[in-house]
């Protein structure tokens, strides 16, 4: 089973850029009707490669409670596919606490049972039932791991944020619960300058509603945490904040990839305790530029570059002093 599939070649689509600036404050130049003249049908069957990249770092705490998984090419284990359909890839970071046994249960099981649901044969709206099919992935593994948790003596606490991106061809559809986060890397013709866009929404209980839900739900926001202890407001696990208004339903947003787009990043708050997202992606913009970077036997420049940005930027961010865990992911989009 292979992992990755050729990359292929992106012609340019005059007038994206322009587009894109009147509608990026909506879901990502999310409209469909945009979407169809930036990267209409007569593009379909073109599909932008995607290889991902990690880095982890322990940081100051006594265990590595973050998990990930990089998936360049599902689409094998997703079949029978609607036709509209042509490759599937996940990329995912987990960010643990109370405990590793969330973080990792769910970097086992949140794929598989994705590749469960994904939607089989032809659909009326590939949109609609991806969705829908992330909306019951986390419901689904929010509940096996629960019910695991609750069958322990004692019952485990553990929970974990959850910032994955699902790529069906040119679209990304980005699903988060917690404070983990999610970042384009977008470049602008006019200005000639890389952006940092956010693909993910951050959950903590002093958001408004965030902060009704629970408290709708009899739980209180003490000192900016749920009943003054957790720091987020959704997540896998945490079975005993569940009844207080703490939830595993995630925001889901979609986005269309562009020629101009260089790169994804996911990544723990240990990372944006320490660096902005405009940091981080200059940071990385930096070493891939980078021509002094040592290639291995057997690897590409490319690949040596986008690795060495990863244990670079994570290195820098405990050196700048996050004493928490740091997981730093890039996800190469390939021209």
């Amino acid at each position: 089973m292979s992992w990755q599939r050729r990359i292929t070649h992106l012609s340019n689509i005059p007038g994206t850029e322009e587009r894109w600036e009147r509608s990026k404050t909506e879901n990502c130049g999310g409209r469909e009707e945009w979407e169809r003249r930036a990267c209409g049908k007569e593009n379909s069957s073109v599909i932008f490669g995607l290889k991902g990249y990690v880095a982890e770092r322990k940081g100051e705490r006594e265990e590595m409670q973050d998990a990930h998984v990089i998936l360049n090419d599902i689409t094998e284990e997703c079949k029978p596919l609607s036709s509209l359909i042509s490759r599937v890839s996940y990329f995912a970071v987990f960010d643990g606490h109370g405990g590793v046994r969330a973080s990792k249960f769910a970097a086992q099981n949140l794929h598989q049972n994705l590749i469960r649901k994904f939607p089989k044969g032809e659909v009326i709206s590939v949109e609609k039932t991806v969705k829908r099919c992330l909306l019951d992935t986390f419901k689904h593994t929010d509940e096996e791991f629960l019910k695991q948790a609750s069958s322990q003596k004692p019952a485990w606490k553990d929970g974990s944020t959850a910032t994955c991106v699902l790529a069906v061809d040119n679209v990304l559809y980005i699903a988060n619960l917690g404070d983990s986060r999610a970042i384009l890397c977008r470049y602008n013709e006019e200005s000639h300058r890389h952006a940092a866009l956010s693909l993910s929404k951050e959950h903590n209980p002093t958001q408004y509603e965030e902060r009704m839900r629970i408290q709708k739900a009899g739980g209180n926001v003490r000192d900016g945490r749920v009943l003054g202890v957790l720091e987020v407001s959704r997540s896998i696990g945490d079975g005993q904040y569940k009844r207080c208004g703490v939830t595993s339903v995630p925001d889901i947003k979609r986005c269309q990839l562009t020629q101009n787009d260089r790169f994804i990043m996911l990544a723990c708050d240990g990372l944006f305790k320490v660096f902005t997202p405009e940091e981080a992606v200059t940071f990385i913009l930096s070493c891939l530029e980078d021509e002094k970077i040592q290639t291995r036997e057997g690897k590409s420049a490319l690949d040596a570059r986008y690795e060495a940005a990863c244990n670079r930027l994570a290195t820098k961010a405990v050196q700048r002093g996050s004493a928490d865990n740091v997981t730093v992911m890039v996800v190469r989009i390939g021209k």
